[in-house]
């Protein structure tokens, strides 16, 4: 009897097939994004403000609350990520359409894939809790 081979992570499966894309994207490297927030960015469109990207956060790390132009897809690879309508652990999806005004925070930290189709507006506030009292 042969042992089953044991999938990989997620994040796993990211960097294994990093040097398969066709446009460089493997070379780039993991770039600050907000205090402790990285973002590695796979895909970036500056005449339709779209990109797909991996965002790495730090246990802790924020952003603040901000309006989405466009809409904003999320995969949460690893770990948890939260804001004012709930948390999202690993394997969570989840869609902010245009107008919707939320902050982010990560209190274990997290691994997310991110497609935006439009700009962030930070000059915002958002309604409602803070992403903190989903915490409790």
């Amino acid at each position: 009897r042969h042992p089953r081979p044991i999938a990989p992570t997620a994040a796993e499966a990211l960097v294994r097939s990093a040097p398969l894309t066709g446009d460089g994207a493997a070379a780039r490297a993991w770039e600050p994004l907000r205090p402790g927030i990285e973002i590695r960015v796979l895909y970036e469109d500056s005449a339709s403000a779209q990109r797909i990207a991996l965002l790495r956060y730090q246990p802790g790390a924020r952003v603040p609350s901000h309006q989405h132009v466009g809409e904003e897809h999320i995969y949460v690879l690893e770990g948890a990520q939260q804001d004012e309508n709930g948390r999202y652990p690993a394997g969570s999806y989840q869609c902010n359409t245009p107008g919707t005004v939320h902050s982010v925070y990560s209190p274990e930290g997290c691994l997310v894939l991110i497609h935006w189709t439009g700009p962030l507006d930070f000059s915002v506030e958002a309604d409602g809790a803070s992403p903190d009292a989903a915490e409790s």
